[in-house]
């Protein structure tokens, strides 16, 4: 079923039009059915407006298998996504008292008194089940109506991820419209661009009956998406297999199978080596260390970041020489070596990172114009510098100034590991 099913996704608010938040719904449902070898087929953003959802609602429910919805399912004015599918569905609302019961429940356990206005989320189309809801008071609902399935989501991310992943997921695999195992696969890169990418795998990837291809380039990073949607066409073994061959062709560039970031892979490195990092940052302005700190358990490897800004906060904290910074002025190799190893010296760590440059609008030169980045890396071989060159807004630059000084540092990494790797083999320590 999972080759042929149609899948459509509907993301209410009128925040979502107007600009005031991202769609991360569509790039989160997107990715999860690509595990499971299914491509949806639209994606509808509408307004909370009965009239919009109702008829919108109709002509997805037309067309497709199985719609999804989220938003709208709070208990507020604007929250209109339950009643108005029940109408367009013909479908009795009636008050469920075990919603009620486990809404309380929550307000109890945040000490704090229950709205009446909640109750309005007590109340689902007759034929629908619950699912629960540990994070928040709306509960989801799953619909099997008419050789059809709807399921409504809540807005919150931190709500819908788990019910979606925990509930949702196991009912479409009973229901035989998801199947029970993984036909995705994803291989993330850095410092190739999409197009050159591409042209690498796609001798690999040609004429593969089932074979669905996918690019999605982000900040410093572009992912191959590589997923099957008919297991007898191409099971995952033969998908494996394509990932291998990709993976090789790759080279440096691969980073991971999966969505590691760039900070968990260098994180994963340093823990095998034994090693630990600090790091010291400008124009990032705290990006860098903020990359690490993500990371469940970093402190084992992240000693911890120092963001000057200021060229006073470069020789105070820092202490890099001011006579360095009149002489080759704050974006420079000479600055950035100095700050990555003040960054280790100061930390004491054996390894350092630095960023410092133009992110933009204003500053540079010149010589040194917007966008002029300065790496700077040190380590126990040694101390290098690295200059790349940016051309974005000041948000872009930053980012991807970032993201560059993690791909250097792991590449480093990469390369130093295979020397240690070389070295063994030589003094017949292990067999290559």
């Amino acid at each position: 079923m999972s080759s042929t099913i149609r899948v459509e996704t509907i993301t209410l608010g009128d925040e979502l039009l107007l600009g005031i938040r991202e769609n991360s719904h569509l790039t989160y449902l997107g990715s999860q059915f690509a595990h499971h070898g299914i491509e949806p087929a639209v994606n509808l953003v509408i307004r909370d407006n009965p009239e919009d959802i109702k008829t919108f609602f109709a002509e997805a429910w037309k067309r497709a298998d199985l719609v999804i919805t989220t938003g709208g399912l709070g208990p507020t004015t604007d929250d209109l996504t339950r009643e108005s599918i029940a109408e367009a569905l013909d479908e009795e609302l009636i008050y469920d008292s075990e919603v009620e019961q486990a809404i309380r429940l929550r307000f109890q356990q945040l000490e704090r008194p229950m709205p009446e206005i909640n109750l309005r989320q007590c109340y689902r189309p007759k034929n629908a089940e619950i699912l629960k809801n540990p994070y928040g008071t709306a509960p989801g609902l799953f619909l099997n109506k008419d050789g059809k399935i709807l399921v409504m989501l809540p807005g919150p991310a931190r709500e819908m991820h788990p019910m979606f992943e925990q509930q949702v997921i196991p009912r479409l695999q009973s229901a035989g419209v998801l199947p029970e195992i993984d036909c995705y696969l994803q291989l993330r890169t850095a410092g190739i661009g999409e197009s050159a990418l591409a042209e690498k795998v796609s001798p690999i990837l040609a004429d593969k009956p089932g074979l669905v291809v996918g690019y999605c380039a982000h900040a410093g990073l572009v992912d191959l998406r590589l997923s099957s949607l008919d297991s007898d066409l191409l099971n995952e073994e033969e998908l494996n297999h394509l990932g291998d061959l990709c993976r090789e062709e790759m080279g440096e560039d691969f980073v991971c199978y999966g969505d590691r970031s760039l900070a968990e892979v260098i994180f994963r490195e340093l823990r095998s080596l034994n090693q630990t990092l600090a790091v010291a940052e400008s124009c990032t302005g705290g990006l860098l260390s903020s990359s690490f700190t993500e990371i469940p358990g970093i402190s084992k490897v992240f000693h911890g970041g120092a963001v000057c800004y200021h060229n006073d906060a470069k020789v105070q904290i820092l202490e890099v020489p001011e006579i360095m910074l009149e002489q080759h002025g704050a974006v420079s190799e000479e600055i950035a070596i100095a700050m990555a190893t003040s960054a280790s010296e100061k930390f004491g760590t054996d390894y350092g990172l630095s960023i410092t440059g133009f992110a933009g609008p204003t500053g540079g030169t010149q010589i040194m114009p917007i966008g002029s980045i300065y790496l700077g890396y040190s380590s126990p071989l040694g101390v290098w510098a690295k200059k790349i060159n940016l051309r974005g807004d000041r948000a872009s630059n930053r980012r991807r100034a970032t993201a560059a000084a993690l791909d250097w540092m792991r590449r480093k990494l990469r390369k130093y590991k295979m020397e240690e790797v070389l070295a063994a083999a030589e003094v017949g320590n292990i067999e290559l």
